[in-house]
Order: C-alpha cells, then sequence, then structure tokens
C-alpha cells in the first residue's frame, strides 16, 4: 500500500472495510520472544480501534505485564492494513499491526515494534534512514512430527516435478497479494531447505513484512498438508537454516555505505563495529569482514552507490525478528562513528557522531 497520511490511512481502511465486505480484523504485535500474537475485531469496532486502540488483557503475553497490571491497549497503525488472501473472499479477513500502549496511552516498552521505531526515530533526527534486506531460509517437512526432507536438492538445483519449486511460487504470489515484494527464491544448501528473498524496505516495514513472510510461508506449507519451519538447525550434518541481513543507511538518496572515491570506505566504517561486536557472539562460521566474501560473518555488497551494504549472517528465522532488526541497528550506531556522505578530505564529523550514539545509549 502507498504511504499515506494517518487520517487517509484510516479513511482508507474504513473504506477498504465497507466495500471488500470485510468482516475480521485481525490485530497483530509480537511478544517480547517474537512470537506473532493478535486477536479479531469486528468491522463495528473498526473505528474505535483506529482512534484509541482496543484493551486486551496483557498478563498472559510472554514479558508483557503481570497479573495486578495486565491491562494494554492495542493501537492499530493503518497503514499496515492488508487483506489476507488465502482467507475466504466472502466475509474476507484483514490484518493490521499494532502499537501497544499503556491505559495511560504511553507506548509500552516492551513492545518490540515500539523499541525500534524509538531508535529508528533517532536515527531519522540525524537524517539517516535505515534499510535492511533479510534472506530467511527454512525448511519443508512431510509435517510437525516427522521431519522427512521432502527433497534432496542442493543450493540452486532445478529439478524436475520439484513439489518445493511450487511451494515457492505459490508463496510469492501470496506475498505479492498482500504488498510484499520477493527479489528471488531458490533451493538452498540442505536438503528441502528453501529460501526467499525479500526486497529490501525500510527496518519498520520489513520487520512487519517478516512476521507476515514467516506466517505466509507456513500458511502456503499447510493449505499442501507439509509443514514449514524455520528452526535454526533441525536436521544434524546437514546445514542449518539463517537470516543473513543486508544492512544500509541512507541520508536522502546518498548511500552512506558508499564512497566512490575510496574503496576501502566500508572497511574502515565498520572497523571499530567488528571488534567490538566479535566478542560477544560464538558461532561455528567464518569470522571476518570482506569485500566481496559472503563466507564471512559481515561482508560487502557489490560497491555500486546504490546498492552497497552490510550483512549480518549470525542471526536466524526463527529468532524476535522485529527485535533483532533493532539490535543491528542500535548495535551499529552504537558501536562505530557515523560518516556523512560528504566530508572534507581526511575529516569525519565526529560531533554527529557522538550526538547520535548519545541518544541510542539513552534509549
Amino acid at each position: 500500500m502507498e504511504l499515506r497520511s494517518d487520517e487517509s490511512a484510516k479513511e482508507f481502511v474504513t473504506q477498504t472495510v465497507r466495500e471488500q465486505g470485510v468482516k475480521f480484523i485481525r490485530l497483530w504485535f509480537t511478544d517480547i520472544l517474537g512470537n506473532l500474537k493478535g486477536f479479531a475485531i469486528s468491522p463495528a469496532q473498526l473505528e474505535e480501534a483506529l482512534e484509541t486502540g482496543i484493551g486486551f488483557d496483557g498478563s498472559a503475553i510472554e514479558g508483557f505485564a503481570r497479573t495486578d497490571e495486565s491491562d494494554m491497549v492495542a493501537v492499530p497503525d493503518p497503514s499496515t492494513f492488508a487483506i489476507l488472501p488465502w482467507r475466504p473472499k466472502e466475509s474476507g479477513v484483514a490484518r493490521i499491526f499494532a502499537d501497544i500502549k499503556t491505559p495511560e496511552q504511553e507506548y509500552f516498552d516492551g513492545d518490540p515494534r515500539q523499541v525500534l521505531k524509538r531508535n529508528l526515530n533517532v536515527a531519522a533526527e540525524s537524517g539517516y534512514t535505515f534499510y535492511v534486506g533479510p534472506e530467511l531460509e527454512y525448511f519443508y517437512f512431510k509435517n510437525s512430527q516427522d521431519p522427512t526432507p521432502l527433497d534432496t536438492g542442493g543450493y540452486f538445483d532445478q529439478m524436475p516435478m520439484d513439489f518445493a519449486s511450487d511451494l515457492r511460487r505459490e508463496t510469492i504470489l501470496t506475498l505479492e497479494d498482500v504488498g510484499i515484494q520477493a527479489e528471488y527464491s531458490h533451493h538452498e544448501v540442505a536438503p528441502s531447505q528453501d529460501e526467499i528473498v525479500l526486497r529490501y524496505e525500510d527496518a519498520l516495514t520489513m520487520a512487519d513484512n517478516c512476521m507476515t513472510y514467516q506466517l505466509v510461508v507456513k500458511e502456503v506449507a499447510r493449505r499442501h498438508n507439509v509443514h514449514a519451519t524455520f528452526m535454526p538447525k533441525p536436521l544434524v550434518n546437514v546445514n542449518g537454516s539463517g537470516m543473513h541481513t543486508h544492512q544500509s543507511l541512507f541520508i536522502g538518496d546518498t548511500n552512506c555505505f558508499y564512497d566512490s572515491d575510496k574503496p576501502d570506505n566500508f572497511l574502515r566504517f565498520h572497523s571499530k563495529y567488528i571488534k567490538k561486536y566479535k566478542k560477544k557472539i560464538n558461532i561455528p562460521i567464518f569470522h571476518g569482514i570482506l569485500m566481496v566474501n559472503q563466507n564471512s560473518l559481515h561482508y560487502d555488497n557489490i560497491s555500486k552507490s546504490l546498492t552497497q551494504d552490510y550483512t549480518q549472517k549470525d542471526s536466524d528465522g526463527i529468532e524476535k525478528t522485529v527485535s533483532i532488526i533493532e539490535t543491528f541497528l542500535k548495535n551499529g550506531i552504537n558501536s562505530f562513528y557515523l560518516i556523512p556522505p560528504i566530508y572534507k578530505k581526511g575529516e569525519r564529523d565526529y560531533k554527529l557522531a557522538n550526538s547520535v550514539i548519545a541518544k541510542i545509549k539513552n534509549n
């Protein structure tokens, strides 16, 4: 859906619900562990929900509230409205992502989406827009109790009568129906392992898209009587699944990770961050930062002004995706100086960088 003002988005939502005969609107959010949660409201409640939110009991939601302070309010973000194409068209179902507030109408600090928004606002105050493009890998199995692969394929294999390719095709078409664009898809390294690469978006949009993507993958699999899982290591002796995440910072149309006069700018940009971050992780893959090698923990994409980015390869799709994206942003800004795209030769605007870092630390 194209970007609209808040009031225009609300009007669009109410009009679409009315015209399309939508009877159920699901308000989606995540708990502190990244599990997708939600409840459905009727069209009669929609106007109230868009204006003041809908109250619910948060005591049973992981990380939300204790029993004696359980009241929470789900406030829909109308810009995230989409009709769910896998539900019946008659008496249809839509979803809207919601921000969580307290009864005092203050944003709830335990809401992962709100934490991400808070840190994006800090970066935006200095002119930065944070873009991400994740590659989420997953497995197809016969069912949830039987982890038998559906095929014996490998990386990029093209096989006749490949059942998984039909599942990927249907998944991509379903994603397009809810406004999510995929760049490409393919068979991954392990048997019955697949990947659909989402086209990069701003971090908040992508966080919402990832939650929808995971549900769509599982829903399409369920319709075909198979099971999809983002579990990082469901099988022994074969590759596990990860969520490789391309990241870039822009000021307007200018990519802060690219400098045509300094091809090694990317390495200097991240050296302080890498040294600090590597001490905090312990994973069995190659560590390092290289200009082209995708086996390294962090690598630089092809050096072009619009595509050069930074890729993190130590997360997986079963993790709390919204919080992972927020952590990438916060750790990145907190661990190295943000280099403005325009600066005098040999100089960096440390004053600007320090102001951003201070704000991130306070959040």
